[in-house]
């Protein structure tokens, strides 16, 4: 497969126009960290983003920064690090549960509307996101804001956008919200609950007045990969606590003695908490250098014990919890099994769905890696891809996430 990595937004239109005028389908990629997520694309070339790098603008005053999509997200980290600042959606490294290597792209995190552990309380990729540059797939520049295009009007560009992994456009540059980062954090630690148990205790947990930015639940199968000489006796299910020194010290406290009703409870400190999410938000445990299946799960939270119980009768699974149970990581010990992972979540009910983030090649060619379409939403879904890409050559047969 032959590589394109355009250094302009203009060289990057003129190979989509090439590329639709003759109806040859483009893998569009960023820095190639997510390889293997979804199911496989066909097609004659790769068009990449890594060629459009750079800082565009970042006034840290104002707390936006511009910056072009093939830009490193280790560079954007770092110039946001040194004025305090932090994108709040923490997205995650694929890497280490995918296998891959090369460096993750800021267009990336937002094509694939990547989000971490402080998601449920402050929005996803796509509500830091402001603006943005694309290209379509008839090859022209488009500004969200600016050029309205034909027969889209009123669509929100920059929501269409954030998450459609590559369906609609190129995105060559991004303006997103930059807030301050807390200066302390710890972590509040109850140990021995079950799944059940731990979803009363994390709904409880949000109920108090100390605003929890991370709430997790480790079941005994994966606990001890975390933090071995902290979180190695059993489960643990884990409540952050964000902001200024005093202020947090204040609230973890009466979190401590709230939580204490609920089982054995322990805190960690700045270090071995920031260690902590750092591994929640990339699925650590499930880093283990194989291709047996991994999904990820959105369901409601007081539902999520629920599924994994059911599923655990039928299917050999592993599981953990985040966003306060709402986000099931779930890694299967063999076959996909997506049919029973999505007529489970139906069941249940309260929405939700299922994404197949890492499989084999065969696994990924048998299933849909994407939760489908109900038939009204499918669609408007091709309506849209019809006016963004006529020729249909922008990652065909891949489908956008919810």
């Amino acid at each position: 497969m032959i590589d394109f990595l355009p250094e302009t937004e203009e060289a990057a239109a003129s190979i989509i126009r090439e590329h639709a005028a003759g109806g040859r389908a483009l893998a569009i990629y960023g820095g190639n960290t997510r390889s293997g997520f979804g199911n496989a694309v066909e097609a004659e070339g790769r068009l990449r983003s890594v060629g459009l790098t750079g800082i565009v603008s970042y006034n840290p005053g104002e707390m936006v920064m511009t910056a072009r999509a093939g830009t490193p997200v280790s560079a954007v980290e770092a110039a946001l690090a040194e004025n305090g600042q932090m994108m709040a959606f923490e997205p995650m490294d694929h890497r280490p549960v995918m296998g891959t290597s090369g460096e993750p792209t800021i267009g990336g995190v937002f094509a694939a509307n990547v989000s971490g552990p402080r998601r449920f309380i402050v929005g996803a990729a796509r509500d830091s996101l402001l603006g943005i540059r694309f290209v379509n797939g008839k090859g022209e520049i488009v500004k969200a804001g600016g050029r309205v295009m034909k027969n889209v009007t009123g669509l929100d560009l920059v929501k269409l956008l954030a998450g459609s992994h590559g369906t609609l456009g190129l995105l060559t540059e991004v303006t997103f919200r930059v807030p301050p980062r807390p200066k302390a954090e710890e972590t509040v630690v109850i140990s021995g609950l079950n799944d059940a148990e731990a979803a009363n205790a994390m709904a409880a947990a949000m109920a108090q007045p100390v605003d929890v930015s991370g709430a997790a639940h480790l079941p005994m199968t994966v606990s001890w990969k975390f933090l071995d000489s902290t979180l190695s006796e059993g489960e643990a299910t884990c409540l952050r606590i964000e902001g200024l020194h005093g202020s947090v010290d204040a609230r973890a406290t009466k979190l401590a003695a709230a939580m204490a009703a609920f089982g054995s409870v322990t805190r960690l400190e700045h270090g071995e908490s920031v260690r902590l999410w750092r591994d929640i938000r990339d699925v650590a445990p499930y880093a283990d250098g194989t291709m047996r299946s991994v999904w990820r799960v959105s369901v409601a939270p007081s539902l999520g014990h629920q599924l994994v119980a059911a599923l655990r009768l039928e299917a050999g699974i592993d599981a953990f919890y985040d966003w306060q149970g709402g986000l099931i990581w779930m890694r299967m010990e063999a076959d996909p099994e997506a049919e029973l992972i999505r007529r489970y979540i139906k069941t249940l009910g309260g929405g939700g769905h299922a994404t197949l983030v890492r499989a084999s090649a065969e696994a990924r060619a048998a299933v849909s890696a994407f939760q489908p379409q109900s038939e009204p939403v499918a669609l408007l879904s091709a309506r849209v891809k019809q006016k963004f890409d006529p020729a249909g050559i922008l990652n065909p047969g891949k489908m956008a996430e919810t």
